[in-house]
């Protein structure tokens, strides 16, 4: 009868016993740039508020653009949330609710905008796929379809970070966040504006306001003053690994969001902290 063993084995580790939080001991590892996953993706972030909300006038012509980049391009289009996230805002808030709870009920609205453009788009065999899809089996959906819907929330939801009562992560860092994690081409951000400007172009004083073609997240940072996209996407630009750029654009302008896929400068340009490969 054999004698049995009651011997550890170790897996030989320089992080065996040690903390991930030491910059010394994961640099050699962390350091290094990750393999990109889907290095043919392009993501498009679609505004909640500034496309959804506008009604068929402004969907409707978004939709058949993205229909005819279609056989361009495999896209995985991700939709923000609307006024009607405003409002569960405003409704949470008066009801005492943690950002923990806010930010899932805002993730829902823009879940229902992802679910009318991949209705909208279903002729052309797109459909609208959940966070845990998107993390599991895009890439098998992308084999199907050209395209797939998603929501741009990060999936957060009752694990936001507890900085502020209204969920510092939304729809434009979430876009970001994924595209950057699966090491896709680009990300295109489609608003109601030309790109960035130097002040809010629609409030008091704005046809002072100077469109910047070309700038920096550090940069952005540093500007007061209202964005066209989450505050919270320059603080994770700082630690993108992958994505060297992002484009916002104007979804109201027919053609924009074909030429910026196609690598043109139609927009503002924000360079981000990752370093080239």
């Amino acid at each position: 009868m054999s004698e049995s063993t009651t011997s550890i084995k170790h897996v030989a580790s320089p992080l065996a016993r040690q903390t991930l939080l030491d910059g010394d001991l994961t640099r050699p590892v962390a350091g290094r740039r990750p393999i990109r996953l889907l290095p043919w993706l392009q993501v498009v972030k679609i505004g909640g508020r500034a496309i959804m909300d506008r009604g068929h006038e402004a969907i409707l012509p978004i939709v058949e653009e993205l229909r005819k980049l279609l056989p361009e391009h495999r896209l995985l289009i991700l939709t923000g949330a609307g006024v009607r996230a405003r409002h569960l805002y405003g409704v949470g808030l008066d009801l005492g609710l943690p950002v923990g709870s806010l930010a899932p009920l805002a993730a829902s609205e823009a879940g229902q905008n992802g679910h009318i453009l991949a209705s909208l788009l279903a002729p052309e065999g797109v459909s609208y796929i959940e966070h845990p899809t998107i993390a599991s089996q895009l890439a098998i959906h992308l084999s199907a379809a050209r395209a797939v819907v998603g929501s741009a929330f990060p999936p957060y939801h009752h694990h936001e970070f507890p900085t502020s009562r209204i969920p510092l992560h939304r729809a434009d860092t979430g876009a970001f966040l994924l595209a950057d994690a699966l090491g896709a081409a680009g990300l295109t951000i489609v608003e109601d504006v030309d790109g960035v400007y130097t002040a809010d172009p629609k409030g008091p004083g704005g046809e002072q306001a100077k469109l910047l073609r070309e700038t920096t997240a550090a940069d952005l940072a540093k500007l007061e003053g209202t964005l066209p996209f989450d505050r919270a996407l320059l603080e994770v630009m700082a630690n993108a690994r992958h994505l060297e750029r992002v484009q916002v654009v104007n979804g109201l302008v027919p053609g924009r969001l074909t030429a910026a896929l196609r690598g043109e400068h139609v927009g503002t340009i924000i360079h981000t902290g990752a370093r080239p490969a």
